[in-house]
């Protein structure tokens, strides 16, 4: 089963929110939530706070065993554009910009997942001996 979660305008820029989510992708969400609790990047809470609500979408609201981030990514919003004085009389723009973050959360099998990386590693010793 899957579940999903959408933080939509968040005043966070895309490039930012990108960097904690690479720390957290393909990782179980309670090693996710330990990663985020002590990064020191305001985008931290955020992401955080996306992953509790795709946890809480996926019916585990306490126990975060069994799940794992499937997906997570963040998308370009609505730039605000500001204007700041420069020299000479001149202004320079200034563009704020904002993020769409989707986060998908799935369950697994904790014994299903060894079977599958046990028969990967007896595939590749099988390889190693022909």
């Amino acid at each position: 089963m899957e579940a999903k979660a959408t933080a939509k305008f968040v005043r966070y820029t895309p490039r930012k929110v990108n960097q904690v989510l690479s720390l957290i992708r393909n990782k179980r969400v309670g090693k996710a939530f330990e990663i985020l609790s002590f990064l020191p990047k305001s985008a931290a809470t955020l992401v955080k706070k996306v992953l509790k609500s795709a946890a809480a979408n996926a019916g585990k609201i306490e126990d975060y065993s069994g799940l794992k981030l499937k997906e997570a990514w963040v998308g370009n919003g609505s730039v605000l554009k500001r204007i700041r004085a420069g020299s000479k009389g001149r202004s320079m723009p200034i563009k704020k910009r904002m993020a769409h973050l989707t986060i998908i959360v799935m369950d697994v099998d904790v014994s299903a997942e060894k079977i599958k990386k046990k028969a990967a590693k007896n595939e590749i010793e099988v390889k190693k001996t022909e």
